[in-house]
């Protein structure tokens, strides 16, 4: 005996319906962090202490940039996840609509400002 609406297998959703999809990215991100993070605090302290020239002139190189802006976009995006889901849970209606809208705006808007500093940095 299937306790399944006719309605959910026409869609084939179960009663969790996204879930899973947030599960995943954030098990995904995750792992990407465990393996991002201590590389990319390697790189900035190899950076750290020196003056400004030598900073810029280190973060110049392709490969610091490259971890600095990967890592950059990661976290923020896996942050930005994290605050959805608990805006989600915590805040209905119009209001938490509008608070979803304001993370994933603000998040994109430091992942740009972070890009923009480390391309001004960079070249």
């Amino acid at each position: 005996m299937k306790f399944v609406t006719d309605r959910k297998r026409a869609l084939g959703m179960g009663s969790g319906r996204d879930g899973t999809h947030h599960h995943w990215q954030m098990m995904v991100s995750s792992i990407a962090l465990v393996v991002i993070v201590p590389i990319f605090v390697i790189t900035f302290m190899l950076g750290y202490g020196e003056g400004y020239i030598d900073v810029v002139s280190y973060f110049s190189r392709p490969v610091p940039a490259i971890l600095t802006a990967l890592s950059l976009v990661i976290v923020i995006r896996h942050v930005m996840f994290e605050a959805l889901e608990a805006v989600e849970d915590y805040i209905h209606g119009t209001t938490g609509k509008l608070v979803q809208i304001a993370v994933t705006g603000l998040s994109y808007g430091l992942i740009a400002v972070g890009l923009f500093a480390l391309a001004k940095l960079a070249f």
